[in-house]
């Protein structure tokens, strides 16, 4: 009767540290793949006018714009881009940064940018923005922007995290109209890895 209790006990002890063990383990996230549409970045000033107003700060945690002080992966103003970490680099109107974020332009396809070359990664600073060079100006007379084909946005996230962006189109809805005034709405895909510190995106 001793031996059926004790081969009992045992065997819910193991059990138990079995399914304590499976609890411990960390919960692996899914990576996200989405669209964004239409998001608008407006300024005010430019054409030799001081450039100021707020940037429209984006958090890939939650995939929707935000006006978080601290909670703001990137932000766009006209052209400008900024990431949440390093310093400002003098900018009128440019948010505080609080976070750790870091960024580089790389080359290749979206799809075809598979993981996050650490080596690589910068902060923006009183010498520039990281992700300055993401576009392609046309000129006069359409004075027109377009976002240079092979170049994907890899960042770091303010907490670790990475993502990568394809911008698609810098007009409402994806194309300029006639007089080309319909500038400063990003569309663009992203996929954002949401387990710290993994640098693959699959």
């Amino acid at each position: 009767m001793k031996t059926i209790k004790l081969v009992t006990l045992l065997a819910i002890f193991i059990g138990f540290s079995s399914c304590s063990s499976n609890d411990d383990s960390p919960t692996v996230l899914q990576v996200e793949s989405e669209t964004v549409s239409n998001l608008y970045a407006p300024q005010e000033g430019g054409q030799g006018q001081p450039i100021s107003g707020a940037f429209t700060k984006f958090d890939f945690s939650t995939g929707t714009t935000t006006t978080s002080a601290t909670e703001w992966d990137i932000a766009f103003r006209g052209t400008d881009i900024i990431i949440n970490g390093g310093t400002s680099s003098g900018a009128t109107d440019e948010p505080e940064r609080t976070g750790n974020g870091a960024a580089y332009l790389a080359t290749g396809t979206f799809a075809g940018i598979a993981t996050v070359d650490t080596s690589l990664l910068e902060q923006d600073s009183v010498n520039g923005y990281v992700l300055s060079n993401w576009y392609t100006y046309s000129g006069p007379p359409t004075h027109a922007i377009y976002p240079t084909a092979g170049k994907i946005l890899v960042i770091r996230t303010r907490d670790g995290r990475y993502a990568k962006v394809e911008i698609l189109s810098y007009y409402q809805d994806g194309e300029p109209n006639a007089d080309y005034t319909d500038y400063r709405y990003y569309t663009f895909n992203y996929v954002y890895q949401p387990n710290e510190g993994v640098t693959t995106f699959e």
